[in-house]
């Protein structure tokens, strides 16, 4: 299986230079920008570029942070691929020149394409490498002024690494993220009510019974007392 990460960058979200790169995980990677542009079309892009320069019959599974174009590329486009291209609403389609060529491409392709969402700048390898290198593109874009997508260069000018060759620096292995459990407030508990209890001395008969005072109730400050609703938990 070929797994392949990619990332797309707007520097200035809608309508700023943008960057996008994919990372093969065996080795060989791609970047490129544009002058103008969205993040969404940064992440579509990327994730087209990858769909296509990694053509066979070999399964090929594509990690993104992008949730967006994971679902545009596996969920959504077949329902706007029956409607016509259309959204349920009877609307046009957001970005759909580039997710009508993603389906192209994933058709055109002998292999499998899947998807899996990653979490985005928690120490993942591949998307931090993916991330640098579509942020060069981009920078590279707004300093010259000039997209940098021609197919087979990065955003430097330098034709992109093939599948296979090795990247500089080893590969460490994968940090392994859990999420932080989710602690429910506990209710305060109820104030204990005062109970009066009537003792009775052991006396003869024709003594007096002694009946002690009631215990008076506790009064509880306003300012200590905490409800449950406002209690922050971290």
């Amino acid at each position: 299986m070929i797994i392949v990460s990619t990332d797309g960058s707007c520097l200035r979200n809608p309508g700023g230079a943008i960057g996008w790169a994919w990372v093969n995980h065996a080795g060989g990677s791609a970047s490129g920008g544009a002058v103008s542009g969205t993040n969404q079309i940064a992440e579509l892009r990327a994730l087209l570029e990858a769909v296509r320069s990694h053509s066979g019959s070999e399964p090929l599974l594509i990690e993104s942070d992008s949730l967006y174009a994971i679902k545009c590329a596996s969920e959504w486009i077949n329902s706007w691929r029956r409607n016509g291209w259309r959204t349920s609403s009877g609307g046009d389609v957001k970005n759909i020149e580039l997710i009508r060529e993603i389906d192209r491409a994933i058709a055109a392709r002998p292999g499998p394409v899947r998807f899996r969402w990653v979490r985005g700048h928690v120490g993942n390898y591949f998307n931090e490498q993916a991330d640098t290198l579509c942020g060069q593109a981009a920078r590279k874009v707004a300093a010259s002024g000039a997209g940098t997508d021609a197919p087979g260069s990065n955003a430097a000018g330098v034709p992109a690494t093939a599948p296979g060759e090795p990247l500089i620096e080893p590969l460490p292995a994968e940090p392994v993220t859990e999420p932080l459990p989710v602690i429910a407030p506990q209710p305060a508990p109820a104030e204990p009510a005062a109970v009066a209890t009537t003792i009775t001395a052991h006396t003869p008969a024709a003594a007096t019974a002694h009946t002690p005072a009631k215990t008076p109730r506790r009064r509880v400050s306003a300012a200590k007392s905490t409800p449950a609703d406002a209690l922050t938990l971290f």
